[in-house]
């Protein structure tokens, strides 16, 4: 992954983040205090990094181990 989307949006003390890959155009979001936008950003990316490796052990039952 060489680039990122990145989105803020700001709502009061928060802040919500979308890291967003635009080779797939799959999206994580994070949300946390906007007086730490850093912090938020980078959990939004991880959580893309994780979502984009897939490689999460499928539960027992239906869906997906969130």
């Amino acid at each position: 992954m060489s680039e990122v989307f990145i989105e803020m949006q700001r709502n009061g003390a928060y802040l919500k983040v979308t890291a967003i890959d635009p080779q797939t155009g799959t999206e994580a979001s994070a949300m946390g205090p906007a007086n730490d936008p850093g912090g938020v950003k980078r959990l939004a990316i991880l959580k893309l990094q994780n979502k984009l490796k897939g490689n999460t052990p499928a539960p027992d039952g239906r869906g997906k181990l969130v």
